[in-house]
């Protein structure tokens, strides 16, 4: 049986959001890598003593990190029931973080906030998700 007899129509739009998400995830990782060059902090050292932007950069990354295992789960059970929508919000939570690390990066912590519009992605997925959940236990 070929996968594509199994997963829905339009499923491919949210393969694109998880490659687009990979993307995301390496540019950030790429930037603290820079950042370490750039002010010195070297392996294993989380966060510098001495510059605030190197934390920010990497606090930016780490925080993706965080969040990213939860959104790649409802993601992908909101993708496999309603692709087209969770595709939609998938690109506009991964678009936020790159929106809230670059905010970050000015080494003002507050601007992270610029991304903060990702709230409505990762809502949204999980909101699907519930409804998923609630739809096969026979409650919807």
């Amino acid at each position: 049986m070929a996968i594509e007899s199994v997963l829905p129509a339009n499923f491919g739009y949210a393969i694109l959001v998880y490659v687009y998400s990979f993307v995301m995830l390496m540019y950030l990782g790429m930037k603290v890598g820079a950042a370490r060059k750039k002010f010195g902090v070297k392996y294993p050292t989380m966060y510098s003593d001495k510059d605030q932007i190197f934390n920010c950069i990497q606090r930016a990354h780490q925080n993706t990190l965080e969040v990213y295992p939860q959104w790649l789960l409802f993601q992908t059970i909101a993708a496999l029931h309603y692709p087209s929508a969770a595709s939609v919000l998938g690109a506009i939570w991964v678009t936020s973080r790159f929106s809230y690390a670059w905010g970050y990066y000015t080494g003002d912590p507050a601007k992270r906030m610029h991304g903060v519009y990702g709230y409505i992605g990762l809502f949204g997925v999980l909101l699907i998700s519930i409804y998923v959940a609630l739809n096969l236990i026979g409650v919807l």
